[in-house]
């Protein structure tokens, strides 16, 4: 049995695995294939394989992917060979519940007038900040992540609103609409967030209309995926002030290219798609990894945190 890691896990991390299971050879290359005609199992990022690398892969049996996105995995290929892909769901949560958190209290305690009144040595007490109790938010996929989102909110006192794609209920959602009725709630909601995948669905879900029936002071912010909304749209928003700001972790073209006029613009703030970053991002990877591995080991168990790859979750 051999399983290719397409990345490097810290030494430790490896000397785990291999502990773990010693009758399995891994590898562990980056930007390396020359492993793969013979691995087992594939452990990557889920944006480094190709419908070539899944050809040469002849005995591939599971890929496990390192992340909750599959949209960059050539999918075709890999339905073709009816090949298993699960992900690691779910650890995202904590880093990304408080990353948004973060950016929220940022703005509305004001701490970005606070910094630049420091580094210009300004006692400046004429500082416009609110709070965050009593406010409302719609949060767009209320699953791991989001429930998590919301239940951080809940204990500053503000009212959640999930919205899926059925309206069924979510954790730690004070109210549950589906995409189909969200322009109901909208304006509603002192924070749109999202946390959606990409999926046909979710793909310009958001539009000029949405936009314009959002208060003119609401936050929007987008930790799911780039495709959610078109730059064209989000831009003519913010440039009308159709809302107040946005917080964007995610973007239509990544790396975002250095001429966009986001990267200038006073009312958005540019986070490099790193809200999820955390040192025990492979660490809770694993601990999602081994017990999968130690069933599949055992009678082939198919893993928990399988992923459709035609609904593309």
């Amino acid at each position: 049995m051999e399983i290719l890691f397409t990345f490097i896990p810290k030494e430790d991390q490896q000397q785990r695995l291999e502990a773990e299971f010693p009758q399995v050879d891994f590898h562990f290359l980056y930007k390396d294939k020359t492993r793969l005609a013979s691995a087992d199992i594939i452990v990557t990022y889920g944006e480094d394989l190709t419908a070539e690398d899944i050809a040469a892969a002849e005995k591939v049996q599971w890929i496990m992917v390192a992340s909750a996105g599959i949209e960059k995995l050539p999918h075709q290929a890999i339905a073709e060979r009816e090949i298993t892909v699960s992900n690691v769901k779910g650890i995202h949560k904590i880093p990304m519940a408080e990353s948004v958190l973060a950016h929220l209290l940022s703005l509305k305690r004001s701490l970005p007038a606070i910094y630049e009144n420091q580094r210009s040595r300004d006692w400046n007490r004429k500082i416009r900040s609110s709070e965050l109790h009593g406010s409302t938010a719609i949060i767009l996929g209320p699953g791991a992540i989001g429930s998590e989102i919301g239940r951080l909110l809940q204990a500053f006192g503000v009212r959640t609103i999930g919205c899926n794609r059925s309206g069924k209920q979510a954790l730690h959602m004070d109210e549950m609409v589906s995409f189909e009725h969200i322009l109901e709630k909208l304006p509603q909601a002192d924070y749109v967030l999202s946390i959606l995948p990409s999926t046909h669905e979710t793909k310009q879900l958001l539009t000029s209309t949405h936009f314009k029936a959002m208060k003119n002071t609401a936050i929007f912010m987008n930790f799911g995926r780039g495709d959610l909304v078109s730059d064209a749209v989000l831009l003519e928003a913010l440039q009308s002030e159709e809302i107040a700001y946005a917080v964007l972790d995610v973007f239509e073209l990544e790396p975002l290219p250095t001429e966009h006029p986001y990267w200038t613009m006073d009312n958005v703030v540019v986070s490099p798609h790193v809200s999820s970053h955390s040192g025990k991002y492979v660490e809770r990877a694993l601990d999602i990894f081994i017990p999968n591995l130690k069933k599949w080991l055992a009678d082939q168990t198919i893993p928990a945190n399988l992923v459709n790859m035609e609904k593309g979750y």
